[in-house]
């Protein structure tokens, strides 16, 4: 139902709608919002990623 959703037509009309709704002001202070998220989601993994690396290392000793 949903598969043709972000095609052509369809994603021009969505980009239109987002820009009337939130004004050409806000996109750009949401989109850097959405990058320093998605930055801080990253290396908030890596850490993960890298205190499981750390505790398996320390078991093998």
């Amino acid at each position: 139902m949903f598969g043709n959703l972000f095609e052509g037509p369809h994603l021009i009309l969505i980009l239109l709608a987002i820009m009337i709704l939130f004004g050409s002001k806000k996109i750009p202070e949401f989109m850097q919002g959405l990058y320093k998220g998605i930055k801080e989601f990253k290396k908030a993994t890596q850490d993960i990623q890298d205190g499981i690396k750390n505790s398996t290392e320390d078991k093998k000793v």
